[in-house]
């Protein structure tokens, strides 16, 4: 057991919605990703995602309105929303995620990274 360097782990990868994890607990990973641009609309059904932002800002399309999470904030987008992250500008987030949870949800596409990548 030791502590884990989010810098260092974001120094290991490039690649823009394509989360990596860190750690596992109590049934959940917790990813860290790099975003630019728009990603998709999609909806997980059972879960809530939670989206912590280190860097940037990441915007969060949903239905009615989009919302601004700034570094330093998250957001907790429920269960069954519908929604779209997106990023002006190279945004850096952490997620916590139950183990089971596709980063697409409900949508199967060429972004959608069946097996989440340790590091």
């Amino acid at each position: 057991m030791k502590p884990i360097s989010i810098e260092e782990k974001l120094n290991l990868f490039d690649q823009y919605w394509n989360p990596k994890i860190i750690a596992e607990l109590n049934g959940q990973y917790v990813k860290l990703a790099k975003v630019k641009g728009s990603f998709m609309w999609h909806t997980h059904e059972r879960e809530d995602e939670l989206f912590y932002v280190l860097k940037g800002c990441l915007h969060i399309q949903l239905p009615d309105e989009t919302i601004q999470v700034k570094k330093g904030e998250l957001a907790v987008i429920p269960q069954g929303v519908r929604h779209n992250p997106m990023a002006f500008e190279e945004t850096h987030i952490l997620l916590f995620e139950p183990i089971e949870t596709r980063h697409t949800g409900s949508v199967h596409d060429e972004r959608t990274v069946e097996t989440p990548e340790w590091i």
